[in-house]
């Protein structure tokens, strides 16, 4: 699965390429708890087609009926300048909504969006450059300007400028059974997934639509994928010939996540392979992560995927995971019980 705003920026554009009319709709604000994040898009077309979502559902259900239903009671236009409106107000909007207690959202409409300028923008982010649009809220003129980094959707009384990228990308060092059920997990979250592995006896038994499978050394691949803000990096072939190289390689770009699967003993061996053969220092390998994952008691392939897409989704999120969740201090913590004789709460 990609990107979902590349998705609905997408059939927007086809939709306009059609002659048809549509709605791009754009979550500009929230207050208290909302079910999507600022910045979220959908498309909404006149024949009653959606792609995207600004809420759980209830809110893109009344957009329909309001823009594609004749007579509909509201109704709103088919043409003209930008236009927001908050949902959940009052208690009894939030409710008949499904907005959580306290949430509002203000959305912006933008009434048959420029085909021309949104083919270009799906153009540049198919290509994986990272774009700014700008929309002047005063006659909904847009223009597209290249971002060298991500950043919050940012509104004022003129304007809105969202950025848009490309789809985050994981690259995966190693095939085997693991490999496939974290790159599963990852294409439904929206990351583009690379997987390298040289080895023939693992390459023959990949399954995994969507996911592109090399056969190059991974430290090639990693130099050639050019890892950016983006893109994480993860090995599990636990074969430091095949991994080793990669993840130094890796360590030299901005990926947002570096890490390879192992146990505390492997991951310090690992360390001190990178300080004594390459010169690295506790300070340069402060990005690579190992045990990847977080501690959910994982202890078949399908578990471990899911504790460490997790970890990479908290990490491209911003979130601060609390000490109970590392998997190197919880092995830690019951190692020193289990010595102790005592038994962990």
């Amino acid at each position: 699965m990609e990107n979902i705003d590349i998705t609905v920026l997408r059939a927007l554009r086809d939709w306009r390429a059609a002659g048809q009319q549509a709605l791009l709709v754009t979550v500009v604000r929230t207050w208290g708890s909302s079910p999507r994040p600022v910045g979220s898009i959908m498309a909404l077309c006149e024949n009653g087609s959606v792609v995207g979502s600004v809420s759980g559902g209830c809110i893109e259900d009344d957009l329909i009926y309001r823009y594609a239903c004749p007579g509909a009671t509201d109704a709103l236009p088919h043409e003209g300048v930008p236009q927001s409106v908050k949902y959940g107000v009052t208690a009894d909007e939030a409710h008949r909504f499904g907005l959580p207690c306290g949430g509002t959202l203000e959305l912006l409409f933008e009434f048959n969006p420029n085909g021309a300028s949104l083919a270009e923008l799906v153009q540049a982010l198919e290509a994986g450059q990272l774009m700014a649009r700008r929309v002047s809220l005063t006659d909904g003129q847009v223009s597209l300007i290249p971002a060298d980094a991500p950043a919050e959707l940012a509104i004022n009384d003129t304007s809105l400028v969202n950025t848009f990228g490309p789809a985050y990308r994981m690259l995966i060092i190693g095939a085997g059974q693991m490999s496939e059920y974290l790159a599963t997990m990852a294409q439904f979250c929206g990351f583009a997934v690379n997987v390298c592995d040289p080895r023939d006896e693992y390459r023959s038994s990949w399954s995994v639509p969507g996911a592109h499978l090399s056969t190059e050394m991974p430290d090639d691949l990693v130099l050639s994928f050019k890892p950016d803000r983006r893109t994480c990096v993860i090995a599990l072939t636990h074969d430091p010939k095949l991994d080793d190289l990669a993840l130094l390689e890796a360590l030299e770009t901005p990926a947002f996540y570096i890490g390879a699967i192992g146990s505390r003993r492997n991951n310090a061996a690992r360390h001190q392979r990178m300080k004594e053969h390459f010169g690295y220092s506790d300070d340069s390998l402060r990005h690579l992560r190992g045990p990847i994952g977080i501690f959910i008691g994982s202890k078949t392939p399908p578990e471990i995927a899911v504790s460490i897409m997790s970890e990479v989704l908290a990490v491209k999120n911003g979130v601060t995971l609390p000490r109970d969740l590392d998997v190197a201090h919880v092995k830690n913590q019951q190692l020193t019980a289990d010595q102790s004789g005592c038994v962990l709460g």
